[in-house]
């Protein structure tokens, strides 16, 4: 995983609640089982009309918020099914933080295990940052646990756990090659193990 400390860029406002992970990414493109290829389709049924052209009124095919890395959004986002592919669209698209009302549980720790930043601030200080110019950066600064922007300075909450983890880039896998060495020396206490 990549670490994650501090990041600038512009921002996307999707304030909608509810947003589901068939809305994020629609059945009939769960078929690929790498983590990339899926951001063509994220919010497929927003992003493009019946005959396959992009949706001129949808936010994301707004050429001012192209480059944008940050989405924020409305309360309960990632409802819905467990998948993890709602999590890979978002990273393939571009996405590295997202900043909600709050999120399903699955969802959450689908981004958490896959290196999206999930922050959750309230409604009035998502509103002002969903205001701002496309063009206008704000900074997630993870080490801090602050998003600022312009004269605003908005703090949030994060796990420890997991905020190490970000910190550090470390998955799962990574953290149980932390202990590479007490797991060696448990191994060679077994019997027949070699």
């Amino acid at each position: 995983m990549k670490p994650i400390t501090t990041i600038t860029n512009t921002t996307i406002p999707l304030m909608k609640d509810n947003i589901d992970t068939d809305q994020l990414i629609p059945k009939q493109f769960l078929k690929n089982i790498l983590k990339t290829g899926y951001g063509r389709n994220l919010f497929y049924d927003w992003r493009y009309l019946g005959n396959g052209r992009l949706n001129t009124d949808f936010i994301l095919n707004d050429p001012k918020y192209k480059n944008a890395s940050i989405l924020i959004t409305g309360d309960n986002f990632g409802c819905g099914s467990s998948r993890e592919h709602a999590v890979w669209a978002l990273k393939d698209y571009g996405f590295e933080v997202i900043i909600a009302g709050s999120y399903s549980d699955i969802f959450y720790m689908n981004s958490t295990k896959n290196g999206l930043l999930a922050i959750t601030l309230p409604k009035s200080q998502r509103e002002i940052l969903a205001r701002i110019s496309s063009d206008e950066n704000i900074t997630v600064d993870l080490p801090n646990q602050e998003v600022r922007c312009i004269n605003y300075k908005f703090n949030f909450e994060i796990d420890p756990l997991w905020k190490h983890k970000f910190v550090n880039g470390l998955d799962d896998i990574a953290i149980t090659m932390e202990y590479d060495k007490e797991i060696s020396q448990y191994e060679v206490t077994i019997p027949n193990f070699n």
